[in-house]
């Protein structure tokens, strides 16, 4: 019988707290976690290895709707979901017009953001949540 594998969850973040508090929720659902402070420290650790997601802040450094483009370009096939506290209806529509799979404004709710992360993995690329 094969043992299944562990998603690998990638969570980028430039608030130390918050992203401390992301990895504690997700860690506590049996994904393997890497973390990046920035954008650039998210794209050299997407073009290293694709993780099966990513979780990422939309305002940090590197950041924006371009940043999201360049993950979509080195990881075509990985579920990405963006978070950001600066959001209105035209960035929601930028940033999943450059590739995200889902878009939340902060305060995020925990369990809708899990309950995303979790549906995307099951559905694969293409699929969309909220």
């Amino acid at each position: 019988m094969a043992k299944e594998k562990t998603a690998v969850l990638l969570i980028v973040e430039d608030d130390r707290e918050m992203r401390s508090l992301l990895c504690d929720e997700f860690c506590g659902m049996g994904y393997q976690l890497r973390e990046a402070r920035d954008g650039d420290e998210a794209f050299l650790s997407v073009l290293q290895s694709v993780p099966d997601a990513i979780l990422t802040d939309l305002r940090m450094p590197a950041g924006g709707d371009d940043y999201v483009s360049r993950l979509r370009t080195v990881a075509p096939r990985c579920p990405i979901i963006v978070m950001t506290a600066f959001g209105d209806p035209r960035l929601k529509a930028q940033v999943l017009q450059a590739g995200a799979n889902a878009y939340f404004d902060k305060p995020v709710h925990i369990a809708e953001l899990k309950n995303c992360v979790q549906q995307l993995l099951n559905h694969g690329p293409g699929a969309e949540c909220r």
